[in-house]
């Protein structure tokens, strides 16, 4: 792995920072302390301003560089998750039932990396804005940036972000034109019927026989109502109803997931949805309520600033370790609320075996943490060339 020489030099400095945020968890918009880490760092390696505050504890950097141009966005996610952690490591987390499971960590460390060597070097002309945010893992701190209005604040053109990835390769890169990651929407169904005694059903008008046969209308929306050749998946993973072997409940609740990539597919779900529901309702004889919420749209990359990352790691590492054209994936990320707003891309880093992300015994792998820190750095000096 090509690593830039000064990022390699302070690489130890990098594991102390990721150990430090790993150890010190938080969780949602409330990433207070991780915020403030995170700014005193800018401030000592010379960042010309850090604004703080934004989407409650999200903060921009700003570097300028050597001559005048347009403004560059790199981000880093920082909230963590409500895990209780089972590494057993020296840096395991100190907070009870949270932990950094999916990198977030890491990937502030990466983006410090970089702003580290960016700030001595500055050799690009412009400005770089360093994007640090809350709440990815829920409630879109992207999607909040976005709508306090970074891009146009700090004349964003364009935008990328990165994510470790367990299972590639170590040091290995992965990225695609086009829609990489799919649309989540959630759903809570609520059912009103009329409780009684179990062994007199008649009597009742029982919301668990109507949630089975919802549950089971609602899966035929995906072999029914749309073409094998179209992507999108729906899960029911919750039911909640009952509270003892003979009676038959008053209310019965369902929660679930959709994911898409089109959204004439996603609206057609939601349709087909709000007639199973109703229908269902009224062929049982009870109430029923669909709330429908369109959380994160899909991750959509810029085609061209795809390929122009992956040559930017061609660079590093090699073009055959590389892969170009990765399969889509139907998880979801709110960075995709900041490729709505510009152009640009999401690329995975291959962290090599280990557990995978959200999982209790997950670690971020540090040996890729220069590598991704120089991979942010040559995209800024190749997207933007100083004098």
């Amino acid at each position: 792995m090509a690593v830039i020489n000064r990022i390699a030099g302070f690489a130890d400095e990098m594991t102390a920072w990721r150990h430090h945020l790993h150890m010190h968890p938080e969780l949602g918009f409330d990433c207070q302390n991780t915020a403030a880490f995170v700014a005193q760092k800018l401030r000592e390696f010379g960042v010309d301003a850090v604004h703080e505050g934004i989407a409650t504890s999200g903060l921009v950097g700003i570097i300028e560089g050597r001559g005048p141009g347009p403004t560059i966005g790199v981000r880093a996610d920082m909230d963590a998750l409500p895990i209780a952690e089972a590494t057993g490591l020296p840096h395991a987390s100190t907070v009870p039932g949270r932990m950094h499971a999916c990198g977030h960590d890491g990937h502030t460390t990466m983006l410090l990396g970089a702003a580290k060597y960016l700030a001595e070097t500055r050799n690009f002309s412009g400005r770089v804005a360093l994007i640090f945010q809350p709440a990815e893992e829920e409630g879109g701190g992207g999607g909040v940036m976005v709508e306090e209005g970074i891009m146009e604040r700090f004349d964003i053109a364009q935008v990328y972000g990165i994510h470790n990835l367990p299972g590639l390769p170590e040091g290995t890169f992965q990225t695609t034109p086009g829609a990489m990651l799919a649309a989540v929407d959630d759903f809570d169904i609520d059912i009103i019927g009329k409780g009684g005694h179990g062994a007199m059903p008649h009597e009742a008008r029982d919301p668990i026989t109507a949630a089975v046969a919802m549950v089971q209308a609602i899966q035929t929306i995906i072999s029914r109502n749309k073409s094998a050749q179209e992507e999108a998946v729906i899960s029911v993973t919750q039911i909640h109803a009952g509270t003892a072997n003979n009676v038959i409940p008053e209310s019965a609740c369902l929660n679930g997931t959709v994911r898409s990539f089109d959204p004439a597919i996603q609206a057609r779900i939601r349709s087909r949805m709000e007639q199973i529901v109703t229908g269902c309702a009224a062929a049982f004889g009870v109430e029923a309520r669909l709330d429908y919420h369109v959380v994160y749209p899909a991750t959509v990359n810029d085609a061209e600033k795809a390929g122009f990352a992956a040559d930017v790691a061609a660079g590093l590492v090699g073009a055959d370790r590389v892969i170009r054209d990765g399969a889509r994936d139907m998880g979801a990320e709110d960075f995709s609320f900041m490729l709505a707003a510009r152009p640009g891309a999401y690329v995975y880093l291959g962290a090599g075996d280990g557990a995978g992300l959200h999982h209790p015994a997950y670690d971020f792998n540090d040996a890729v943490a220069p590598l991704g820190a120089s991979f942010f750095a040559r995209l800024v000096e190749a997207a933007q060339p100083g004098d």
